[in-house]
């Protein structure tokens, strides 16, 4: 992939670390676009919509050989959601997982001058009950502000997690083999 420009339409340390670690040279042109679930039938047309205006967006301002962007959302019975607006969504967020089996979406777009090719993949995610005591405590970490539901697998609420069933790097935010498949499908090798 020497001398292809490839950009990343996110400023996601999770994304960008796990893209570095695949060996990837990119850049990283964030993208600003609004979301919005009212107007999707469900999650997934939700997530994957989102990454495909990320990726236009960012694909007609900066010519590049590939565009890489990515949505994910936590669904817990229909309702989406999506990175907390304050402490108190956040808690709000934690409290309606606790206990309970909830599906992380995550949605890929790659954008090349002549394809587009949008997926997603989805992952079940089980959280233990959790007290007052632990609510509080993760919430005091400031992990969860930016995190689609509320929490990081990756990090502090890792211990939260009693199951999982599916992609572990699609709950960190970006489905790597998926990624790769649809890469190879592109022949960008």
């Amino acid at each position: 992939m020497k001398n292809r420009r490839i950009i990343l339409a996110s400023q996601s340390p999770r994304r960008v670390e796990m893209l570095r670690n695949l060996g990837l040279r990119f850049e990283i042109v964030p993208a600003d676009v609004d979301e919005n679930p009212e107007s999707f039938r469900d999650a997934a047309d939700f997530a994957m919509q989102n990454a495909r205006e990320k990726a236009v967006w960012v694909a007609e301002r900066e010519p590049a050989d590939l565009v890489i962007a990515a949505d994910t959302i936590v669904v817990q019975n229909g309702e989406i959601l999506g990175k907390p607006v304050n402490a108190a969504d956040a808690e709000m967020m934690l409290r309606k997982l606790s206990g309970k089996t909830h599906q992380v979406i995550s949605a890929i777009c790659l954008k090349t001058p002549d394809r587009e090719i949008t997926d997603f993949e989805s992952t079940d995610v089980t959280f233990i009950s959790l007290s007052d005591q632990e609510i509080g405590a993760y919430l005091a970490t400031g992990e969860s502000m930016d995190k689609a539901g509320g929490y990081g697998i990756q990090g502090f609420a890792a211990p939260f997690i009693s199951g999982i069933n599916g992609c572990y790097p699609n709950v960190v935010g970006f489905p790597i083999a998926l990624f790769y498949k649809h890469l190879r499908t592109l022949n960008f090798k």
